[in-house]
């Protein structure tokens, strides 16, 4: 195979699927419609033209017989009147007219039967057309549901452009979101450690001091909580003051005083 025809095999056959791929039945089924419907246009306005010719034919057959007619009565006047001469020429005039009248009525003849038969094709190729647009119509909404059901799949199935542009831009969220998310819980485990700095809180407490400061205020609460196992009790000076309850005891302390020395 010499070069030049693998070019237009090549060039051909890459043609050939662009045009598959651009080709849509339903435009291609509406298209060829029309064109019958312009086909059976045609073929009326040819019956309409074979009717008239016929029509005008009928007309000149008319009128040759009404002067066939005016001749044989114009014949028959001159013989009553002694005037042969006249009547043979009328009736000479009269035979010529019926030779024409007679071609009329074979060409009036042949024109009806051109009638009929493109009376009758118009009719066939009318049902033909009516039959077509039917088949056309079913073939156009199937394949209508075809293709909706073939996005629909394509679309459940994530095959589809545009879902599939939906899945991977879900997908680049997740991971942006889990890196964010990542990053977040290293910077808290980094703050914790004392690795970084809370800037939030300048000159803040490191760990060691929040430690030592957790396990100070532990040891306080472990202290109350044996001196109050042990009967004791803290001054109530100590106590939180909570609504006079340290005033109304002193009074009562101080009023029981007096009242024993009395």
């Amino acid at each position: 195979m010499s070069l030049w025809k693998r070019f237009t095999m090549i060039f051909r056959s890459k043609a050939n699927s662009a045009l598959d791929r651009a080709e849509d039945p339903r435009e291609v089924l509406d298209y060829s419609y029309q064109r019958q419907l312009e086909l059976l246009s045609k073929v009326r306005r040819g019956v309409a033209d074979v009717a008239t010719s016929r029509k005008r034919v009928e007309l000149q057959v008319n009128q040759l017989e009404q002067q066939q007619a005016k001749l044989q009565t114009q014949a028959q006047k001159a013989l009553d009147m002694g005037r042969e001469d006249l009547a043979r020429e009328a009736l000479t005039r009269k035979s010529a007219l019926t030779s024409q009248i007679n071609d009329l009525k074979t060409q009036h003849a042949n024109l009806q039967g051109e009638e009929e038969k493109l009376t009758l094709a118009q009719q066939r190729l009318n049902a033909k057309i009516e039959s077509f647009r039917t088949r056309k119509e079913t073939i156009k909404a199937n394949y209508t549901a075809a293709q909706a059901q073939t996005k629909i799949n394509e679309a459940l199935s994530g095959i589809g452009e545009e879902m599939g542009d939906v899945g991977m831009a879900i997908q680049r969220a997740e991971d942006k979101t889990a890196n964010m998310q990542a990053r977040a819980g290293a910077i808290d485990e980094l703050i914790a450690s004392g690795a970084l700095e809370d800037v939030s809180n300048p000159g803040g407490q490191d760990d060691i001091a929040r430690e030592l400061e957790s396990m100070s205020s532990q040891a306080d609460v472990e202290a109350e909580l044996a001196a109050l196992k042990g009967g004791g009790s803290k001054p109530a000076i100590d106590a939180p003051a909570q609504d006079g309850a340290i005033l109304d005891a002193e009074g009562s302390k101080v009023e029981g005083t007096n009242g024993s020395q009395s």
